[in-house]
């Protein structure tokens, strides 16, 4: 009987010790693909890649009317309140740039590279904002296509906001830059808040649907956007990133 009892209990330890062991491997083939899954891509926040802010400063934006009733104060200025108080949260973790158009002689097709993505870029992207005179005509497209060869698209990911009243009004197509955009780019985003925006009765819906493609062809959003609190929420959700953005900040003022 002793025999058997030191057999049984031999036998006891071994299959204990295979658990064991089984258990080990299981775990550290958990760890190992847990470590897999957490790839360079996913462990850095898509909000910290580059972003270029494409600034409608055309001459409608001068504008201070909303649904033809006066406002206090031009549309220009009202962004400039909105970005002062996203900014600074904004640009802590990522690179930021900016892209104008608008502003030049009068009734052209003006864009303008005002600064590629740079690190602590509120206060000079908020002094280019400063000096702006609205005037000109909506160049859309061609500010966003710029805006996305500042970030190296084809190469980087990166992210292009634009800011608009008002649909293209200089000939070109977003929703073909768009395509072309989606078909080249390494990783792009772009988002589209139209504030207080407005087409021409001649277009009508088909401007918004330009503006909607840009968005949903490259990753993005199309945001309305119909005063300043709301202007300060788009920016915040496309701009920001309330993740790693929790310290309070003072605006820029």
């Amino acid at each position: 009987m002793q025999d058997r009892g030191n057999v049984f209990a031999m036998q006891w330890r071994k299959f204990w010790v295979a658990g064991l062991a089984a258990a080990a491997v299981a775990g550290s083939a958990f760890v190992a693909s847990a470590e897999d899954a957490a790839t360079p891509e996913t462990k850095k926040a898509p909000c910290t890649d580059d972003a270029m802010i494409v600034f409608d400063a055309s001459g409608s934006m001068s504008g201070n009317q909303v649904l033809g009733i006066p406002n206090s104060k031009p549309r220009i200025d009202e962004v400039r309140w909105a970005l002062r108080q996203v900014l600074p949260s904004a640009t802590r973790y990522r690179r930021v740039g900016l892209v104008t158009y608008g502003p030049g002689p009068y009734n052209q097709c003006n864009v303008s590279l005002a600064m590629k993505p740079t690190s602590n870029a509120a206060k000079p992207i908020m002094r280019a904002v400063n000096r702006i005179i609205p005037a000109g005509k909506t160049p859309l497209t061609s500010g966003v296509e710029q805006a996305a060869e500042a970030l190296d698209y084809r190469n980087n990911p990166g992210v292009v906001v634009v800011v608009t009243d008002g649909e293209e009004t200089c000939g070109r197509s977003p929703c073909e830059l768009a395509k072309r955009l989606h078909d080249n780019a390494a990783q792009l985003t772009v988002h589209v808040i139209g504030f207080r925006y407005e087409s021409y009765s001649w277009t009508g819906g088909n401007s918004v649907m330009d503006l909607m493609c840009l968005a949903e062809q490259n990753n993005g959003l199309y945001i309305k956007a119909n005063d300043e609190q709301e202007l300060v929420d788009a920016l915040e959700k496309t701009l920001d990133c309330p993740m790693i953005s929790q310290a309070p900040l003072n605006p820029i003022r």
